[in-house]
């Protein structure tokens, strides 16, 4: 039986107002051999959790990314799965995602039915996670392949009230996300306003790109950032942007 690590190291930091930052690693983005160098460069930043996970995963090789990472690294591994295939019990956790911001019943509900038998199984620690998709300027993979309309970036109730329905439907956190390739992140006003409504950990993605972007998202109530196009781009920035999440310190 797993000990709910994970959701126990979220909850303190919701309530010791604290950020983690989490390195978002898609396998159709990255090459067995080169995880290794992703986990020493986390390594060293002092990273809290790698995600992996892709809106296709094409690639077919997200077991061996996992293995590979974690004979570099002790960092835990979370999978940020696109469907109920993308489940490994090589992982610590999964987030266990439901597009709670849109109206489709088959990530509501559907595709976890048909994963529930796997997850199960697995023995991996499971995060019920209320996935909120906020417009990023631009149509995402997710939006995409979800068939969902993103919250409009301006609607800070919308997404307020879509947060308090996961929380008292039981999930255990709460992540908003502009997604993969956004041209405007997630405001720092629809942060705060969410996080100081919600008891419960919030996650914040998508385009964000730059340590004065992370320090000002843990500042608004960001618990958990989370990092991955900007990466694929340029992985040195995971020693600035880890060291963004740490200036912020304790709000």
């Amino acid at each position: 039986m797993h000990t709910r690590k994970i959701y126990r190291q979220l909850q303190a930091l919701k309530t010791q107002q604290k950020s983690g930052f989490a390195v978002l690693a898609d396998p159709d983005k990255i090459a067995t051999e080169d995880v290794p160098y992703l986990a020493r460069l986390c390594n060293d930043a002092g990273v809290d959790y790698l995600f992996i996970g892709g809106s296709l995963l094409m690639a077919h090789h997200m077991e061996a990314c996992i293995s590979a990472f974690k004979a570099e690294s002790d960092i835990p591994v979370v999978l940020f799965p696109g469907s109920p295939a993308q489940v490994s019990p090589l992982a610590d956790g999964l987030l266990y995602l439901s597009l709670i911001s849109g109206r489709n019943a088959d990530l509501l509900i559907g595709q976890h039915v048909v994963s529930a038998p796997i997850v199960k199984a697995s023995g991996l620690e499971v995060i019920s996670t209320g996935y909120i998709l906020i417009d990023g300027g631009v149509q995402t993979a997710v939006s995409y392949m979800s068939n969902s309309m993103p919250i409009p970036a301006d609607k800070p109730e919308i997404a307020i009230c879509t947060a308090w329905a996961g929380e008292m439907q039981g999930n255990h956190v709460i992540y908003m996300d502009a997604g993969s390739g956004a041209k405007q992140p997630i405001s720092t006003e629809m942060i705060s306003r969410v996080s100081s409504s919600i008891d419960i950990p919030l996650f914040i993605g998508g385009g964000i790109s730059t340590p004065q972007k992370v320090y000002e998202n843990c500042m608004a109530g960001a618990n958990i950032i989370v990092v991955g196009n900007a990466i694929e781009r340029d992985p040195l920035l995971i020693k600035d942007l880890a060291q963004a999440t740490r200036a912020s310190g304790q709000r």
